[in-house]
């Protein structure tokens, strides 16, 4: 008797959150298929808008003599549910950029501890003087929309980490690679350089099991100011 009045009780409950159910999964269709249409117009005027930076940016390197490399910089990145693409970057770096970095954080004790600590260098040694300002201004970024046209990111996300970082990410993995990597995300509104890996990892899971077109739309506006003020460009 016990066990059936049980039954009855957790099959009242389950028609109870049915309904709640059914809503919770409609706004989370609504929400994706909204900010993947958003995701489609920004990246076509992006890539639009891509042509004439890229004759600008280029132009530049060939001036201040820094064209011994490929303008553009392509990079292996963790995409949803753990998928690799390549994501795209004006080059903003030496071309033995991962050799320079070994060879100065096996001679530098400091630097080895920040860069465990934060993953970034305040004082890079790969980036050039070309590359400086495109961090500061951000601009190494824009070809991203490339990869936010093709589908492997969104304009908003957890930012994409790198493949060798898999296993420092630990219990956060799962979480954050529910969702697509973002050009922007909450560690770029929150400080980007000066915000621990670990910090980062506990913003990007949290932003991946709370997102919603509210919160994405207040991520892009405050990025535009953090943009503008160069806060945490490295």
């Amino acid at each position: 008797m016990a066990d059936n009045e049980a039954m009855l009780l957790k099959q009242e409950e389950d028609e109870d959150i049915k309904p709640i159910l059914g809503e919770v999964k409609k706004q989370n269709i609504a929400y994706r298929l909204i900010k993947r249409l958003i995701d489609i117009i920004a990246g076509v005027v992006g890539v639009i808008l891509l042509i004439p930076i890229t004759i600008v940016v280029g132009a530049i390197r060939i001036i201040k003599k820094e064209n011994d490399g490929p303008l553009f910089y392509e990079q292996l990145r963790i995409g949803k549910n753990g998928k690799q693409f390549r994501m795209y970057k004006f080059r903003s770096m030496c071309v033995n950029a991962d050799e320079k970095l070994k060879e100065y954080l096996e001679n530098n004790e400091e630097a080895r501890k920040e860069y465990k600590k934060y993953k970034k260098l305040k004082c890079d040694p790969r980036i050039t003087k070309v590359g400086k300002v495109l961090r500061a201004t951000s601009l190494d970024e824009f070809p991203q929309l490339i990869n936010v046209l093709k589908g492997d990111m969104s304009l908003v996300g957890p930012r994409p980490y790198l493949p060798r970082e898999q296993k420092e990410m630990g219990e956060y993995y799962i979480g954050i690679t529910k969702v697509k990597p973002g050009i922007t995300g909450p560690w770029q509104i929150k400080g980007r350089s000066k915000i621990t890996f670990e910090d980062r990892l506990k913003m990007d899971w949290e932003y991946a099991n709370s997102s919603s077109l509210t919160r994405d739309v207040k991520i892009l506006f405050k990025t535009f100011s953090k943009v503008i003020d160069k806060d945490g460009a490295v």
